[in-house]
C-alpha cells in the first residue's frame, strides 16, 4: 500500500529534529452542501530542522519514530 503525502504549513519549530504541521483539509457537508474546512496537527521528523514556521512543507508516513511522530517531511512545498 502506498504511503500517504500530506500537504501543509509548520506551525511549530521548537522541539529539536520535529516540527509540527497544520493539515487542511476540506469537504462538502452533507446535508447543507456546504464547504467545510477541518485542520490537523501532525508531528513529523525533521532531522536536519532545515524547515521554520510558516514553511509550506509534505509530509510522508513513515513506522513509528516516537510516541507522537509517525510523519517524516520528505520536501518543501510551493510558497505561495
Amino acid at each position: 500500500m502506498p504511503k500517504r503525502i500530506l500537504q501543509g504549513v509548520v506551525v511549530s519549530d521548537k522541539q529539536n529534529k520535529t516540527v509540527v504541521v497544520k493539515v487542511e483539509r476540506r469537504f462538502t457537508h452533507p446535508l447543507f452542501q456546504k464547504t467545510v474546512r477541518r485542520t490537523k496537527h501532525y508531528h513529523a521528523h525533521d532531522e536536519n530542522g532545515a524547515f521554520k514556521v510558516g514553511d509550506t512543507v509534505f509530509i510522508e508516513e513513515t513506522a513509528p519514530i516516537s510516541k507522537l511522530k509517525r510523519w517524516r517531511v520528505v520536501e518543501t512545498g510551493a510558497t505561495a
